[in-house]
């Protein structure tokens, strides 16, 4: 029996998540929060922690979904959705934020935020935004937040449905290594 050459590079390399937009988007989320929560939360209060673990978990989970997922789309697939579960719980944080202090969420089609849409739809480095967060409001922080949290968590549903496809016509790793196992084998 002829035995045909191994493909060494039959698992999926991983991507650089670095260049994925939804984690540039994470990591100004990431920033912004910092900052937030340091200067407009009581010392001591315990939504400074909650707050940043939030927006870390938002942005640490892309990265390691997406190096897990060389070995478990299964797994890749949680973490991203654990990615997105925690920017929705510090989407929470800064409508509560703004609620209790009497502060506004501006209205999706108020000019405030459509030219926050605008804007954070085409800043996607974290220096696009550090000066500007430190000249503005809490109320204007925590509505360029909710903005970019809901931006990215577009772009992160569109990312597991990718995941998902990818799940579907590729397998997973058990599934990989059999069609490589046979392929070696000839058969």
């Amino acid at each position: 029996m002829e035995k045909r050459p191994v493909d060494k590079q039959f698992l999926r390399q991983g991507k650089d998540y670095t260049t994925l937009i939804c984690y540039k988007k994470a990591v100004i989320i990431y920033d912004i929060t910092y900052h937030f929560a340091h200067k407009y939360l009581e010392r001591g209060d315990r939504t400074i922690d909650q707050m940043i673990q939030a927006a870390r978990s938002g942005k640490q989970n892309i990265v390691e979904g997406n190096i897990d997922g060389i070995t478990s789309t299964e797994m890749e697939i949680k973490l991203t959705n654990v990615n997105r579960a925690s920017l929705h719980e510090l989407l929470e944080d800064y409508k509560d934020y703004l609620r209790v202090h009497g502060l506004e969420q501006w209205p999706v089609n108020s000019p405030k935020a459509e030219q926050t849409r605008r804007y954070c739809a085409t800043h996607n480095a974290p220096e696009d935004y550090t000066q500007k967060i430190a000249e503005r409001s809490a109320e204007t922080i925590c509505n360029i937040a909710i903005t970019l949290i809901l931006q990215t968590d577009v772009m992160i549903k569109g990312l597991i449905e990718w995941q998902k496809n990818h799940f579907k016509d590729k397998g997973g790793i058990k599934e990989q290594l059999y069609n490589e196992r046979r392929k070696q084998r000839g058969y």
